[in-house]
């Protein structure tokens, strides 16, 4: 089933159940992959769509941390719902050690020998680890990795 399907039938549940801050998280998720469809006139596939994901979260994050520094605990407890809600359409976290399985094969599949092989790595990687593992700190450890 596609996490848009999945949505969708979330939503119903919620509707069904009277769970009016789960509707409301979902939709806001539903919108915002219609936007993208929209301004993009394209169909979005599971990748695209945990892309959009991804971008809510890192933004639910940043409102919690202004909350937080504004004393604002009751409107950060709504973004921590939402963030609660949002991960559970991402696919299941990779381990560190499959992480940097991962990382070794796509460096050897690239021949990269230096740091100036950055880029080419993080190309390849991207579409292997995305939704599963935090690509800030896969930078880290291919920089380390490419360093030594």
């Amino acid at each position: 089933m596609t996490i848009k399907a999945q949505l969708a039938e979330d939503m119903k549940a919620a509707m069904r159940a009277k769970d009016s801050a789960r509707l409301g998280a979902i939709r806001l998720l539903q919108a915002a992959i219609k936007q993208r469809e929209v301004d993009e006139r394209i169909e979005l596939d599971d990748s695209q769509v945990i892309e959009a994901i991804e971008k809510m979260l890192k933004q639910r994050r940043d409102s919690i941390t202004q909350y937080e520094a504004a004393n604002r605990h009751d409107l950060a407890d709504v973004e921590k719902f939402e963030v609660a809600v949002l991960k559970t359409y991402l696919p299941a976290a990779l381990s560190e050690e499959e992480v940097n399985a991962i990382l070794d094969s796509v460096i050897a599949e690239t021949g990269a020998a230096s740091i100036k092989d950055m880029s080419k790595v993080m190309a390849a990687i991207k579409p292997k680890v995305v939704g599963r593992a935090d690509m800030g700190k896969i930078s880290g450890l291919i920089k380390s990795k490419l360093a030594a």
